[in-house]
């Protein structure tokens, strides 16, 4: 997954507080991608894959990497036959408060994956968890569209501050 980040040099003649905070949280990030791409290099090998057996286990996966994004972000977790995690794609980088869904871009990594199923979340930066109408409108399209493509949507789950709503538990858009 190519993903370009301009960092910001801590040592500028102009660095403010705000400036070295940015950079320490930019350098933070830079290690979260590198993780990113380091789990899908293992996620390679079946045997060493994680399952997601409940929509807590998808959390606990997502968190590190969703948890603290100045903006919101739609993450896909394809999965195996068994539920292994085959890869985590990073989808869509969107604004403070939304982040535009392309159907077809949602299915195009599992299509090509042969994934029979994906759990879907992205992150509310506003550290609420409450999926909001647009939310439950998308999952609803994209569940339909699964359908027709015979890709199972497991779950979608909202990340917010330290906490997570399961749209399929509160039967939002399933």
């Amino acid at each position: 997954m190519n993903t370009q980040t301009t960092f910001l040099d801590a040592t500028d003649a102009t660095t403010t507080g705000t400036t070295y905070k940015q950079s320490r949280l930019e350098k933070k990030l830079g290690q979260i991608r590198e993780l990113h791409e380091e789990l899908n290099r293992i996620l390679e090998k079946p045997a060493e894959r994680p399952s997601i057996n409940s929509p807590r286990d998808a959390y606990e996966y997502l968190f590190p990497f969703m948890a603290n994004a100045p903006r919101e972000e739609f993450w896909i977790v394809i999965l195996d036959t068994r539920n292994r995690i085959k890869q985590l794609v990073k989808l869509y980088t969107g604004t403070v408060n939304s982040s535009s869904v392309r159907l077809a871009e949602v299915f195009r990594h599992p299509i090509i994956e042969t994934s029979p199923a994906i759990i879907i979340a992205h992150n509310h930066p506003s550290g609420s968890a409450d999926p909001s109408p647009d939310d439950i409108a998308v999952t609803r399209a994209l569940v339909e569209a699964g359908k027709l493509l015979d890709i199972q949507i497991l779950d979608h789950l909202v990340i917010g501050a330290g906490r997570f709503v399961s749209l399929k538990e509160r039967r939002l858009g399933f």
